[in-house]
C-alpha cells in the first residue's frame, strides 16, 4: 500500500496552484475515507451491541448493573482481528499491478475487518469516550491533513522515519504483550499519536504528488483513490486507538 506511489514523492514541487482535478482527486479520497469511518462505526456497534454477533466475535461477562463488557476474543474475534494485516500482508505480493476494482476491494474487506473488531473497544470503554475521542481525532485529522496539503515544505524527507517508527511500534507492542507494562503502554501510546500525526500530513502531500505523477490517467488515479483512502483511514484509526490510552474511561 505504501510502495504505489512512492517514488512520485517529491517529484513534484509543493508549491501547487489551484487545480479543479487535485480538487476533485482529493475529494474523492476523502469521501471514501468518510463513508469508510461511517461504514466501521456501523459494523462495530453491530458487534458490541447484537447479542448473536457479539458472542460470535467477543467473550463478554455481565456486570451487575446491566453492562456487559469484553473479556477476550473468540477463534472468530481474533481471525477478524487479524484480518487487516493478512490483507495488507497479501496485497503486497498478489497487487503487483492492482487494477481500480482490486484497489477498491482491498480498502472495503480491511475497512470491514477493523470496523467489525472494533466493537473490542465499544465494550471496552464507554459510549461517551469513545464519541468523544473520535472527535478529537476527527479534529486532528483535519488540521494534519490540511497542513500536509497546503505546506510548501516537502515532507517526503520524513517519510522513511515514520515507516520506520511504525515498526519500533509494533516490535515494542509484541514485547509488551509478554511483559504487560502499563507505563511502556502509555509510551508506546505517546509514540503513536506522534507517529501516526506526521503520517496523516505526510500521506496527504504525498496524495497530491501522485496526482501530478499520474498525469490524468483515470486508471492510475481510480487505483491512487482507493490507496490513498486506505492509508489515510488507517492513519485515522491508528491515531484514534493511541489517543484512547489517553482520553478513554474503560467501562
Amino acid at each position: 500500500m505504501n510502495d504505489y506511489p512512492r517514488g512520485y514523492a517529491g517529484a513534484q514541487t509543493m508549491d501547487m496552484s489551484v487545480d479543479a482535478g487535485l480538487r476533485g482527486f482529493m475529494l474523492g479520497v476523502y469521501n471514501k475515507l468518510g463513508v469508510g469511518l461511517i461504514v466501521s462505526g456501523l459494523l462495530a456497534m453491530a458487534t458490541s451491541q447484537v447479542p448473536a454477533v457479539r458472542d460470535l466475535m467477543f467473550a463478554t461477562q455481565a456486570l451487575p448493573d446491566g453492562r456487559v463488557v469484553a473479556t477476550g476474543l473468540t477463534m472468530l474475534g481474533m481471525i477478524v482481528q487479524f484480518a487487516p494485516i493478512v490483507l495488507l500482508f497479501g496485497s503486497m505480493f498478489f497487487m503487483k499491478n492492482p487494477s481500480a476494482r482490486g484497489a477498491s476491494l482491498l480498502y472495503w474487506a480491511v475497512v470491514g475487518s477493523i470496523g467489525a473488531s472494533l466493537g473490542l473497544v465499544l465494550l471496552i470503554y464507554t459510549g461517551q469516550s469513545v464519541a468523544t475521542t473520535f472527535f478529537v481525532t476527527a479534529a486532528a485529522f483535519g488540521g494534519l491533513s490540511l497542513f500536509g496539503y497546503t505546506t510548501k515544505k516537502d515532507l517526503s524527507a520524513i517519510g522513511s522515519f515514520l515507516i520506520m517508527g511504525v515498526i519500533g511500534l509494533i516490535i515494542a507492542m509484541v514485547v509488551n504483550m509478554f511483559m504487560q507494562s502499563e507505563a511502556l503502554m502509555y509510551a508506546i501510546s505517546a509514540a503513536g499519536v506522534l507517529i501516526f500525526s506526521g503520517l496523516i500530513a505526510w500521506d496527504t502531500q504525498r496524495l497530491k504528488a501522485t496526482y501530478y505523477a499520474l498525469g490524468g490517467n483515470e486508471q492510475g488515479m481510480a487505483v491512487a483513490t482507493s490507496f490513498g483512502a486506505l492509508s489515510l483511514y488507517i492513519n485515522f484509526i491508528n491515531l484514534f486507538q493511541f489517543l484512547l490510552m489517553f482520553l478513554g474511561q474503560r467501562e
